[in-house]
């Protein structure tokens, strides 16, 4: 899969061998971050039947290794459960911190939009754990996503109010055409 060209960098699919790999990154993010609204970290386990459910909804989990260690992983899964939702995805990225602005998640984007766009969704959400998170902000615009809202206050995590930034961008034909009778 091309990883956009960044040295090193190798994008693939998941696997329960990465999970513990996984279950680390995430943990950091879970304990000093906003970006999750968990403030318990999951197992390895736990993630590895997250991973399942990715899997078995037929949507995308990738991980990213940089120079043959695991530094992100990225999935897609459905936006909401009922049935007017089944044409829209949300993608969820995290990246070891210091694995950061080495275009890890920028590629991981890429292959979750492009995986998605095959499958034949036709809009990805990104719901961004707060407002003055930046650099997810930018990555999701660099990568066609444009803000729609923020829903202020939603969270309270690290000992203060949470936004989530809401952004969107459409996949394949979006909203041009209507969808396959389905």
């Amino acid at each position: 899969m091309n990883a956009q060209n960044v040295s090193g960098l190798s994008i693939r699919d998941a696997a329960a061998a990465d999970m513990a790999a996984i279950a680390g990154i995430y943990r950091g993010h879970v304990l000093h971050g906003l970006a999750s609204f968990e403030v318990e970290p999951p197992s390895a386990a736990e993630m590895d039947a997250r991973r399942l459910a990715v899997l078995e909804s037929g949507l995308p989990y990738f991980v990213a290794e940089l120079d043959g260690t695991l530094a992100g992983y990225a999935y897609a899964a459905r936006y909401r459960t009922r049935i007017a939702y089944r044409h829209t995805v949300e993608d969820s990225i995290y990246v070891s911190p210091d694995c950061g602005r080495r275009g890890v998640g920028f590629a991981l984007l890429n292959a979750t939009v492009d995986r998605c766009t095959e499958l034949g969704y036709r809009q990805m959400l990104a719901v961004i754990g707060d407002s003055a998170n930046h650099a997810s902000i930018r990555l999701h615009e660099k990568a066609g996503f444009r803000r729609v809202g923020t829903l202020p206050s939603v969270g309270f995590k690290l000992g203060r109010w949470v936004d989530a930034v809401l952004m969107q961008r459409s996949l394949g034909a979006g909203d041009a055409a209507l969808p396959d009778a389905s």
